[in-house]
């Protein structure tokens, strides 16, 4: 009887404990949002893309600098380092220099920069005789087009036109489709060819002033034929008088292909220096579920100099680099009035986005924390200015919302539902169009996430024409009010996620 009692108290202790626990008001996400300012995005961004920063291209001194700022700020919030108990995640990065190159036909030489320029970002040191080279047209294959049927190019150098005929529609758009510079050399590759050698726009060019080309896979399965750009008369020196008839039809329909007899001699060398870049990424313990993770991303890396003049970023994508700082400090602020969030948080900048998606691709491959449960990825590129093209809607309240559509049913409910509730911006889903001719969707951060079955959501301002990718996207020229707002938006839906019973649905395929 007694034990039945104290029971009975025990269970209504617990019952009214639990009623105490259900009146008691859920955080109010808002209060930390505020501390996304306008006043603390200005004070980073004017760091971040300054002019010490000089561009913060990857590799550079300049991009070292600026993971060093955005480091210790992460450490100034108490975040912890999430690659192994360092805040930063490095990988290699080679850079060739060009230190000859030469072009001689029958013994003439020709004059680089006047005549031709070589294509070190494939090209391999060599020195090459031919005693023929095989006009292929323009070079293409795709699907029913084969410039090279019936024709023997093994071992050979090859010489072809320039562009694709009017009309000619690659099946695969992007810097790979069959008639981009790359398509032509891969397929001269896939054919056989020893050298190519490209009849282009342009001559004579002015000496680059711009540093050795970057990459990362040094290692090859397969190496690529050593490329050569030349001038309209060049290319005639090599073919003879039948370049010029070939050149006018290759206008508008498909030129045959034919061996030349010619003593062409190709040269080119470089030297390889091994460099380093690296992510900066740190994270916020969750609480019940701090097995799992979400993820929140931006680049910080951007074009760098090119002579003394800065390319200085601030949109791209110093304005997302600095959502990511405000937005962590606002979950930091979250966790010490009680309210931290139940799953980790990993707040990632990365470099070697402007070189093709490198850090974040490194990242993808050498994963700091288990990729199977990380609910999502929310990347942001872009979100300090308005899109110049965009003229219907509310043209000063909207941010592009991309790839919410793809991999989970879940993800466009809640990004609308934080967005209805705290920021009421335009969503704008133009760039989920599968016929988006800029491919905006594969352009970015997210897509090395995507890849590997994480949902995500992108957020972006718009192709600005005036100021992408050049000395003009300055810090003075950012709207600090939209830009806080967007990042307020990234904090809600991240809150959101980081704070749901259970991790993001994957029942969507990957296209």
């Amino acid at each position: 009887m007694i034990k039945l009692v104290a029971f009975a108290g025990l269970l209504m202790l617990s019952m009214t404990g639990m009623a105490q626990k259900k009146k008691q008001k859920a955080p109010d996400a808002q209060q930390f949002a505020a501390t996304i300012t306008t006043e603390d995005l200005s004070k980073h961004l004017y760091i971040i893309a300054g002019k010490e920063m000089e561009g913060r291209e990857t590799a550079t001194e300049g991009q070292r600098k600026a993971a060093a700022y955005i480091e210790n700020h992460f450490k100034s919030l108490g975040l912890k380092p999430a690659n192994n108990g360092s805040f930063q995640q490095s990988y290699p990065v080679y850079r060739d220099e060009p230190s000859a190159s030469a072009l001689s036909l029958n013994g003439k030489a020709f004059e680089v920069n006047k005549d031709f320029v070589p294509f070190p970002q494939w090209n391999n040191n060599a020195t090459s005789y031919f005693s023929e080279v095989v006009f292929v047209g323009h070079g293409l294959v795709d699907k029913d087009v084969d410039d090279y049927a019936g024709l023997n190019v093994a071992g050979k150098a090859v010489i072809m036109l320039d562009g694709a005929p009017t009309g000619f529609k690659p099946s695969a758009q992007g810097f790979r489709g069959s008639s981009s510079m790359y398509g032509k050399i891969i397929a001269a590759r896939n054919k056989g060819a020893a050298a190519v050698i490209m009849a282009g726009p342009g001559f004579p060019r002015k000496a680059g002033a711009m540093p050795g080309n970057q990459y990362t896979n040094i290692y090859k399965a397969e190496q690529y034929p050593n490329t050569f750009i030349v001038s309209d008369a060049t290319a005639k020196a090599i073919a003879g008088e039948a370049w010029d008839g070939w050149k006018e039809s290759g206008k508008s329909a498909k030129v045959a292909g034919k061996l030349l007899k010619a003593n062409l001699k190709l040269v080119f060398e470089k030297k390889t220096e091994e460099l380093s870049s690296s992510n900066v990424l740190a994270y916020i313990e969750g609480s019940d579920k701090s097995d799992e993770w979400l993820i929140i991303t931006a680049h910080y890396d951007h074009l760098g100099k090119r002579g003394d003049v800065i390319y200085y970023g601030a949109d791209d994508d110093g304005s997302g680099t600095v959502g990511v700082l405000e937005i962590a400090e606002a979950f930091v602020k979250a966790k010490a009035a009680g309210n931290g969030p139940r799953r980790n948080v990993l707040f990632m900048t990365v470099s070697g986005e402007e070189k093709g998606l490198w850090g974040s691709e490194y990242f993808s491959e050498h994963p700091t924390v288990p990729m199977d449960k990380v609910t999502a990825d929310l990347n942001i590129d872009m979100i300090g200015r308005t899109d110049t093209e965009r003229t219907t809607g509310d043209t000063l309240n909207y941010v592009y919302v991309v790839g919410d559509d793809k991999l989970s049913t879940e993800l466009k409910p809640i990004s609308e539902a934080a967005n209805n509730k705290y920021i009421k911006m335009t969503l704008d889903y133009k760039f989920n169009d599968p016929n988006d001719q800029n491919r905006i969707y594969y352009r970015s951060d997210h897509f090395n996430f995507a890849r590997k079955g994480v949902p995500i959501i992108f957020y972006y301002d718009g192709m600005l024409k005036s100021d992408y990718h050049k000395p003009t996207d300055t810090p003075d020229k950012i709207n600090y009010p939209l830009l806080a707002k967007r990042a307020q938006l990234v904090f809600h839906t991240a809150w959101e996620m980081a704070n749901r019973e259970a991790l993001l649905k994957r029942d969507i395929e990957l296209k």
